[in-house]
C-alpha cells in the first residue's frame, strides 16, 4: 500500500490565504446588501433604475453594487482611494511627509499609513453628508420620498454608517494584504466588477430581446472584448530591457562580477492605478451634483455627465497624469543610478552616475507616455460604446483593464508565493539532511 506523502508546508500556508482572501471577501459582500436605516427601498430601486447609463452607474461598479442599494458599503473605497491620492501629493508638497516616507524607513510608511486612514474618515464625513442630504430631496419616479423620516437624527445616522462602512471596508483591504494573497483594496474592486457581469449579461440579453442592440452588434461587442483584453495581457507583460553590466573586481583570491544583465523597465509601470484614482476625482463633484435642484450645480453636474466631452478631456489629463507622478513615486532614476555604480555596474555606452540617470529617465518617461496612451485608450472604450451603442458600463474598457491587470497581479503574487514556499521546503529538506549526515 502506497505511503501518503507528505505536504508541501508552504501548500498549506497557500490554501489558508487563499481561504482568508475568500472569506474576507464574502464579508464584504454581505456588507453591500445591508441598507442603512431610513431608507425605502423601493423608492431608492426605482430612482436608480431611472438613473441607468449616468454617473451613478459607474460609481455602482466600483462599490461593487453598494451605492444602487444605498448599502453601509455604499462609497465603497472612493474615499480611501482619495486619502491615498492627498497623501502621495503631498509628498510631493512636503518635505516632512516625503523624509517620513524615505528616510524613516517602515516607521515612517506607517505613520502615513495612520495619516491616510484619519483623513478617509474626515472625507466619508463629508461625502455622507452630501449624500444624506441629497437622498432627503430625492423622490422616486412615483413621487414617494425617498427617506421616510427626513431630519438631523437621518442625517447623522447616514454620515456614521457611511463612515463606519468605509472604514471596515478598508480595514478588510488591509486584512486581505496581511493574510491573504494580492493587493485587498484592488481585489475587493476586482470583486464588485465581477459581480455586477451578470446583471449586464442580463442587462444586454434584454437589450437584444427588445431590438435596442441587434445580434450582430453584440457578437462585435464579444469579440471586441476579446481582443481588448489580449491587448491588455500583451502590454502588462511587455518590457524594456536595459542592458547592464558589471565590471570584474577582485577580493582576497576570488573574482567578483564580470556578468551581463538587464533592467526590466515595464511599459506600464503605474499598472491600474491611474484610472482608478482618476475616476474617484471625477466621480466625487458628479455624484454631489446629482443630489441637489439648484440649476447651476446641475450645468455643472451634467458637464461631469461620463458622455461629456469635458469629463473625457479631463479623464484623460489625469489619467496621464497619474501614470507619471505614481511611475515618479515608486521609480526614481538617481536611487537606481547610485546603487548601479556602488555595486560596480554600468549600461554599455552609457557613463556612470549622472548620464546613467539622465538615461533612465529618459527610458522611463518614453515608456510611460506609451503607457498613458495605452490606457487611456482603453479607459475611453466604454464612453464609445455607452453613448454610440447603449452597451452597458460593465463591458467597457475601464472594467477590463481593472479585472485583467489585477488578476494578473493575484496570479504573480500566488506563483511567487508557491516558488518561495517550495525554496524554503527545500532548503529546509537540506538542513535535515546535513545534520542526519553528521
Amino acid at each position: 500500500m502506497a505511503q501518503p506523502q507528505n505536504l508541501n508546508p508552504g501548500n498549506v500556508s497557500l490554501v489558508k490565504r487563499l481561504g482568508w482572501t475568500f472569506f474576507l471577501l464574502c464579508c464584504y459582500r454581505v456588507g453591500v446588501h445591508v441598507p442603512i436605516p431610513g431608507v425605502d427601498a423601493q423608492a431608492i430601486s426605482s430612482f436608480f433604475q431611472q438613473m441607468s447609463g449616468t454617473i451613478f452607474a459607474l460609481f455602482d461598479i466600483f462599490s461593487g453594487g453598494g451605492l444602487s442599494n444605498v448599502s453601509i458599503f455604499a462609497l465603497g473605497v472612493m474615499p480611501y482611494i482619495s486619502a491615498s491620492i492627498i497623501m502621495q501629493l503631498l509628498q510631493v508638497v512636503s518635505p516632512d511627509i516625503k523624509r517620513m516616507y524615505k528616510e524613516e524607513g517602515q516607521a515612517g510608511r506607517r505613520k502615513i499609513t495612520q495619516y491616510t486612514r484619519y483623513l478617509t474618515v474626515v472625507i466619508t464625513l463629508v461625502q455622507g453628508f452630501g449624500i444624506g442630504f441629497g437622498l432627503q430631496q430625492m423622490n422616486s419616479p412615483s413621487g414617494l420620498p425617498v427617506v421616510m423620516h427626513p431630519g438631523t437624527q437621518f442625517l447623522i445616522t447616514t454620515m456614521l454608517t457611511f463612515c463606519a462602512g468605509s472604514v471596515l471596508i478598508m480595514w478588510l483591504g488591509e486584512q486581505i494584504t496581511d493574510k491573504g494573497i494580492g493587493n485587498g483594496i484592488s481585489l475587493i474592486i476586482f470583486c464588485g466588477i465581477v459581480v455586477g457581469i451578470p446583471r449586464g449579461i442580463i442587462q444586454s440579453a434584454e437589450l437584444i430581446r427588445t431590438g435596442d442592440i441587434s445580434v450582430f452588434l453584440a457578437i462585435c461587442v464579444v469579440l471586441l472584448m476579446a481582443v481588448v483584453v489580449v491587448f491588455i495581457v500583451f502590454v502588462e507583460r511587455a518590457q524594456r530591457r536595459i542592458p547592464i553590466s558589471y565590471a570584474k573586481r577582485q577580493v582576497g583570491r576570488r573574482v567578483f562580477g564580470g556578468q551581463n544583465t538587464h533592467l526590466p523597465l515595464r511599459l506600464n509601470t503605474a499598472g491600474v492605478i491611474p484610472p482608478i484614482f482618476a475616476s474617484s476625482l471625477l466621480i466625487f463633484p458628479a455624484t454631489i451634483g446629482q443630489f441637489t435642484q439648484n440649476e447651476m450645480v446641475k450645468r455643472v453636474t451634467d458637464m461631469f455627465a461620463p458622455m461629456s466631452l469635458v469629463y473625457n478631456v479631463l479623464y484623460v489629463a489625469l489619467i496621464f497624469f497619474f501614470c507619471y507622478f505614481y511611475t515618479a513615486i515608486i521609480f526614481d532614476p538617481k536611487d537606481m543610478s547610485e546603487n548601479l555604480k556602488k555595486n560596480g555596474g554600468f549600461i554599455p555606452g552609457i557613463r556612470p552616475g549622472e548620464k546613467t540617470q539622465m538615461y533612465i529617465d529618459t527610458v522611463l518617461t518614453r515608456l510611460t507616455l506609451s503607457g498613458g496612451v495605452y490606457i487611456a485608450g482603453v479607459s475611453l472604450l466604454p464612453m464609445l460604446l455607452i453613448s454610440q451603442f447603449n452597451v452597458p458600463f460593465y463591458f467597457g474598457g475601464t472594467s477590463l483593464l481593472i479585472l485583467v491587470g489585477v488578476a494578473m497581479d493575484f496570479m504573480n503574487q500566488v506563483e511567487s508565493h508557491l516558488i518561495s514556499s517550495q525554496y524554503s521546503h527545500l532548503m529546509e529538506k537540506a538542513r535535515k539532511t546535513g545534520r542526519l549526515a553528521k
